[in-house]
């Protein structure tokens, strides 16, 4: 069975009211996988903005392996120490990885994010030689669109992201750059300029899935 353990921050925990991209990968696979495989990690909760806290809500589909790795407002910083041991205790074979905004937005910059970076690849091989990583850049979002130095910074981590995948890929534990989801407008695919919406869910989805089956044929053409 493939395994794959979702990490991020607050787009890909999703709030109380969303479906979440991890949930419009899954339905991609459910139908475009020809084997069996599930989603693995510490976590299994929501948040509740309204809360202030993560919380169980069922999704509609209880087929849904809810299990992840990702936190409302933690990014690399946060992931690179806890990566090593979610790898050791949940065996994934592959993370799923969206992280950078809230690193970028409160507590490094674009350098220091990537070194970061680099240590979470560490954490997360010294865990398992063999681990495959699909790394998905820093998407538009509303700071960008209004802050033209946070813009930079997000552009200049982009690349060095970039730089990184390339510098660290290997043929036992494959690195995969994400393309930017096709078409992303923080207008029509968000709902508050930062977290997405329905469509927005979809064309995030559709990048992983999209970098799993060039890379690797993993999957079919995605349908929303």
């Amino acid at each position: 069975m493939l395994r794959f353990m979702p990490v991020g921050d607050s787009m890909t925990i999703g709030s109380a009211s969303d479906h979440t991209w991890r949930y419009r990968l899954w339905q991609h696979l459910c139908g475009a996988y020809g084997g069996p495989f599930t989603f693995v990690g510490p976590r299994e909760t929501l948040y509740d903005q309204q809360a202030g806290a993560p919380t169980s809500l069922a999704y509609a589909d209880p087929g849904f392996p809810r299990a992840h790795l990702a936190g409302w407002g933690e990014g690399w910083l946060h992931m690179a120490p806890l990566i090593g041991e979610a790898v050791r205790t949940h065996r994934p074979d592959v993370l799923l990885v969206s992280l950078g905004l809230i690193d970028l937005g409160f507590y490094t910059n674009a350098e220091q994010t990537a070194e970061n970076v680099r240590a979470f690849v560490a954490g997360a091989r010294e865990a398992d030689p063999r681990i495959r990583m699909v790394l998905l850049p820093v998407i538009p979002n509303i700071r960008a669109a209004a802050d033209p130095l946070f813009a930079e910074q997000v552009d200049r981590f982009n690349v060095l992201l970039a730089k990184t995948v390339a510098d660290l890929d290997e043929p036992r534990s494959t690195l995969l750059l994400a393309s930017p989801p096709e078409g992303y407008d923080i207008h029509t695919d968000t709902y508050d300029g930062t977290h997405p919406n329905g469509r927005g869910e979809q064309r995030i989805a559709e990048a992983f899935a999209g970098a799993m089956r060039e890379a690797w044929g993993v999957g079919g053409a995605y349908v929303a």
